[in-house]
């Protein structure tokens, strides 16, 4: 894949950060690790993460506070997450990890199999997203290289060369009623 962003997996056991690794590893993706959620946060900010494996609990900062703070910030609120627990299946574990807008939640230890299937859909997903805001960032920059300076002020001016169109409070039937 042509692009330099990688997948951050976050965990403080150093066994689980090995696994992980060895998990993705036939992806060929670029792989990062941070064993704790500042060191995730710090990580994320400075940009180029596609995607981020993130264990639930860990001491000082947690995996859900690593990602509320994530969907506050503008820069890194379309990253997917994918959490991942050691404590078993847990309703408000789930539910509060999904209202944040998690990718997934998968239980440790992790099939491999299933972690690379899902991180390839999610990390192929987000670089096409970013691709197209990339197209979408230069097709509105060559509009507005090609716009005249001067735009109309008032939002029911017409534009010479533009159909008129109706307004909303029926001001053109008088319009409507001529005959060519």
């Amino acid at each position: 894949m042509p692009s330099d962003a990688k997948i951050l997996i976050v965990d403080d056991h150093e066994d689980t950060l090995y696994a992980l690794e060895s998990a993705l590893s036939p992806l060929g993706y670029r792989v990062g690790r941070a064993t704790g959620g500042d060191e995730a946060l710090k990580e994320v900010l400075r940009g180029q993460v596609a995607l981020l494996l993130l264990d639930v609990r860990m001491p000082g900062v947690s995996g859900l506070d690593v990602v509320r703070y994530m969907r506050g910030v503008e820069q890194t609120q379309h990253i997917p997450v994918i959490l991942l627990t050691g404590f078993g299946p847990d309703t408000e574990l789930t539910a509060t990890a999904f209202a944040l807008g998690v990718a997934d939640l998968l239980m440790k230890p992790v099939d491999p199999w299933t972690l690379r299937t899902k991180v390839r859909y999610l990390y192929e997903a987000q670089q096409r997203h970013q691709n197209l805001e990339r197209e979408l960032r230069d097709l509105r920059a060559l509009v507005k290289e090609h716009l005249p300076d001067t735009a109309p002020a008032d939002p029911g001016t017409r534009i010479p060369g533009q159909p008129r169109r109706p307004s909303a409070r029926g001001g053109d039937r008088l319009e409507q009623g001529r005959t060519p």
